[in-house]
């Protein structure tokens, strides 16, 4: 059973869909009973890193996604907010993030003078850093829809799955065993992310 995890900051509607476009049926759930069911989670998020580690806290959620993802080896797809909390924390807030991942959170800033602004927000291409297969098989120049002020930064870059451009190089992507992760939306990307989707949820 495929779980997408709500904790109340998620697009789940719209990942529910494009899942059910990629021809898999899931639940969306804040039961810790239900998402100790789960074959594969995909935890989504839009806004603030505290108050999302909050709302995972208050609904008794962390526990649970630890042994799901971590002891279980559950594959685990964050989507924006829900792959920055994969890491250990962000400059946005003070709240230690779920730590699955060696990276941080950190803000996007630009010389004064430049054009470009914050929230990055609109249509990005992807790099591949290197074969996954979350990446395997997308249409030819593969974008994505973007929308965020922070960005995941990695400690290691074996643990980037793909990379953007805006101002700099940032990982849009990242893939390390059973986690997976991407900065953009899939569920607003056509057919792009429906691409990278059932790639994901083909992994065995």
């Amino acid at each position: 059973m495929v779980t997408i995890v709500d904790y109340g900051v998620g697009n789940l509607a719209s990942i529910a869909n494009m899942a059910r476009k990629a021809g898999t049926d899931c639940v969306i759930s804040s039961d810790p009973a239900v998402v100790a069911a789960a074959d594969k989670l995909i935890l989504p998020g839009v806004g603030a890193f505290d108050r999302g580690m909050a709302n995972l806290a208050e609904r008794g959620l962390i526990p649970i996604l630890n042994e799901r993802a971590m002891e279980r080896r559950v594959p685990t797809l964050g989507l924006c907010l829900g792959m920055q909390l994969l890491g250990r924390g962000s400059e946005e807030g003070t709240r230690p993030g779920l730590g699955w991942l060696a990276a941080d959170s950190v803000r996007f800033t630009f010389p004064a003078d430049t054009a470009l602004k914050v929230p990055h927000m609109g249509w990005n291409f992807i790099e591949p850093a290197a074969p996954a297969a979350l990446v395997q098989s997308l249409p030819p120049e593969p974008r994505f829809y973007f929308v965020h002020s922070y960005y995941l930064a990695c400690d290691n870059p074996g643990d980037v799955m793909c990379w953007t451009t805006y101002g700099g190089r940032f990982a849009s992507g990242i893939h390390k065993g059973n986690l997976w992760g991407t900065q953009f939306h899939p569920e607003k990307s056509h057919s792009f992310g429906l691409a990278l989707l059932r790639n994901f949820l083909a992994l065995p």
